[in-house]
Parts: structure tokens; C-alpha cells; sequence
């Protein structure tokens, strides 16, 4: 079964962190570029930082930049999302997911994402 499996999300403090991960299953992420995306409750879908297929380029929302850092081991079919110095506007749905369709453009429309996670929630707040 074409799965991924995120975990790691919990609740933390403002600037505290958690470590996000997401193994796939019944597939190689050699050939997908992968990304991390959140969902806040009645919002639009956000791309929080995807990473390239092939050379490992990233991106980064600018809401996240600095604090956020995705990465990928294609030999464990896991990418990872660390999350640090954590923010109470953090809080959310977050899941993983893999395409095909773009290399960096963190596009979070559905139609694009071939395969995907659900979720794993993260809660920040004091």
C-alpha cells in the first residue's frame, strides 16, 4: 500500500521544538520531491518547506524561515521536518507528501500532491 506516515507532532511551549517525521510506505522518494504543509482550522492549506528530488534544494515559507528545516534520506524513504524556537501561530495540522508534478514549489493544491500523509497535529502554546 502507497502510504506516508507522519509522526512526531505533539504539544510544546513557544520556543520550544519538535522533530516531525515521515517514512514512506510501498514506494521510493527517489523519484518525488517532498514537502511539509500545515492546515489551520477554516484556512487555506499552507506549504511550510518542501525539498527538490534531485538535488536537494529547499524552500522555506517565510513564516518559517530560520526556524524550520526539512531534509530527506532517500535510503530510509523517510524526510523530516525539525521545528525550532516554536510559535503559538505554529499550531496546526501538519502532514507530509510526495510529487512528481513540481520540484520546489511548495504548491499546496491537492491536485498536485500524489500522495499523502494524515497529519500529524502540533500544538504550541504556554
Amino acid at each position: 500500500q502507497v502510504q506516508l506516515v507522519e509522526s512526531g507532532g505533539g504539544s510544546a511551549q513557544p520556543g520550544g521544538s519538535l522533530s516531525l517525521s515521515c517514512p514512506a510506505h510501498g514506494f521510493t522518494l527517489d523519484d518525488y520531491a517532498m514537502g511539509w504543509f500545515r492546515h489551520f482550522p477554516g484556512k487555506e492549506r499552507e506549504g511550510v518547506s518542501c525539498i527538490s528530488r534531485s538535488d536537494g534544494r529547499t524552500y522555506y515559507a517565510p513564516s518559517v524561515k530560520g526556524r524550520f528545516t526539512i531534509s530527506r534520506d532517500n535510503a530510509k524513504k523517510t524526510v523530516y521536518l525539525q521545528m525550532n524556537n516554536l510559535k503559538p501561530e505554529d499550531t496546526a495540522l501538519y502532514y507530509c507528501a510526495a510529487t512528481r508534478v513540481w520540484e520546489l514549489t511548495c504548491d499546496p493544491e491537492e491536485r498536485y500532491l500524489e500522495v499523502w500523509g494524515q497529519g500529524t497535529l502540533v500544538t504550541v502554546s504556554s
